[in-house]
């Protein structure tokens, strides 16, 4: 999986991207940075895509 694969990330995460980039968007940070910081958000609060393995989710 390349780097930027988005693939591997639930509805849910992708949405959450969506607005936090928007939000930035409006407060005038350029498009390439908006979402850059959106999925570093998501990420540090989900704790990334998809993960396989039982017991996960704790």
């Amino acid at each position: 999986m390349p780097r930027g694969d988005k693939s591997s990330y639930t509805d849910k995460q992708k949405r959450q991207a969506e607005h936090i980039e928007e939000s930035y968007e409006n407060r005038g940070v350029s498009d390439k940075e908006a979402e850059r910081r959106a999925w570093a958000t998501v990420n540090k609060e989900t704790g990334g895509g998809r993960k396989s393995g039982s017991g996960r989710g704790k």
